[in-house]
């Protein structure tokens, strides 16, 4: 049973950083490849990294590359998502989700977590 729990989130000023952290409560976290995505009020949840899962050629999108790295400690059963240089445009709910494949698509994703608020002012 995978079970998912995010934390880092919070308010930050325009040019700052937060990383965000997802803990698997479960035994099985090494079996899984581990996505972030976001979502905005009135947007459709999007994509923004995944990681294999012996961390080998993470997946960004293009716009976020560079300003975001996904990481994984297997020992630790989490997830990260450092963000820097953070913009207002940034600003979303992000979760993470557990998946069988690397896919930017969320119907590959089996398991979500409840999400984490992210907030950039500018």
């Amino acid at each position: 049973q995978v079970q998912l729990l995010e934390s880092g989130g919070g308010w930050v000023q325009a040019g700052g950083s937060l990383e965000l952290a997802c803990a698997d409560s479960g035994r099985t976290f090494g079996n899984y490849v581990m996505g972030w995505f976001r979502q905005a009020p009135g947007k459709e949840r999007e994509f923004v990294a995944s990681i294999s899962k012996s961390s080998g050629a993470p997946l960004y999108v293009d716009s976020m590359k560079g300003r975001f790295t996904i990481s994984r400690d297997n020992a630790k059963n989490t997830v990260y998502l450092q963000m820097n240089n953070l913009m207002p445009e940034d600003t979303a709910v992000y979760y993470c989700a557990a998946g069988a494949v690397m896919s930017r698509l969320t119907r590959s994703y089996n398991y979500w977590g409840q999400g984490t608020q992210v907030t950039v002012s500018s």
